[in-house]
């Protein structure tokens, strides 16, 4: 029998996670700040993928902008 597939928002609505040293650690948005201001002017020239999509909406973008929800 196949593994129902997970959606976009699902897999990378709520942060994805990444390995080091042999430690599991999450990337988190923080909208509003910042950090969330460089993430959405790094990302709006990106092609506009599932994963991109889902992460620049819990980012809170708006264009270049990071928008405090």
């Amino acid at each position: 029998m196949a593994a129902k597939k997970k959606t976009a928002q699902q897999k990378y609505g709520d942060g994805t996670t990444y390995r080091s040293e042999g430690k599991t650690i999450r990337r988190v948005s923080s909208p509003g700040t910042k950090r969330g201001d460089a993430y959405c002017s790094r990302t709006v020239s990106q092609k506009r993928t599932p994963k991109v999509k889902v992460r620049r909406k819990a980012w809170g973008c708006s264009g270049q902008r990071s928008i405090k929800k």
